[in-house]
């Protein structure tokens, strides 16, 4: 039998306890999961791919059978040189389902070969994002509780350092 790899795309920036729920239930279907931080033109990033990577990298400590990695180009030409088939993806509202349907079909029209499976987000992450926790962060905002402790922890020395700036 052959060994099924999803591969969970995103920025990541940064990872929240949402998708680590997510990590950990693709673990419980797929034998593995490579985590891709992909490169946004579109979008500015607090952390460096870098420092992103480390934080997965700690946050998933103990898991078995994943992979942390980043890419710069299409995400259906990723997932082929992984020898994959299957692009996870976490929905949270139904904006997140527009946006991620619209990618699914886009993907389908890229490579008939590459399936979407989504999962929804558990109900206790259903309000957070990476941009929502940067956001209450640089406030000054209690994020404990909703990020691994190392982005608790990088998250808090980044927004001293910008207030101190």
């Amino acid at each position: 039998m052959s060994q099924r790899t999803a591969i969970y795309p995103g920025t990541f920036d940064p990872i929240t306890n949402g998708h680590l729920s997510i990590v950990k239930r693709g673990l419980q279907i797929f034998d593995r999961l490579i985590v891709c931080i992909l490169h946004n033109p579109n979008k500015k990033s607090l952390f460096t791919i870098e420092e992103r990577t480390q934080m997965i990298r700690e946050s998933v400590k103990g898991l078995e059978n994943i992979e942390i990695d980043n890419y710069n180009g299409l995400l259906v030409d990723y997932v082929m040189s992984k020898k994959s088939n299957v692009i996870l993806r976490g929905l949270r509202a139904m904006s997140d389902f527009e946006y991620e349907f619209q990618m699914a079909l886009i993907n389908r029209k890229l490579n008939r070969q590459i399936q979407s499976v989504f999962l929804m987000t558990d109900y206790k992450w259903f309000y957070t994002s990476s941009t929502i926790i940067k956001e209450a962060a640089s406030f000054g905002g209690e994020i404990s509780g909703l990020v691994p402790r190392i982005v608790y922890e990088k998250l808090k020395a980044k927004f001293n350092q910008t207030k101190k700036a």
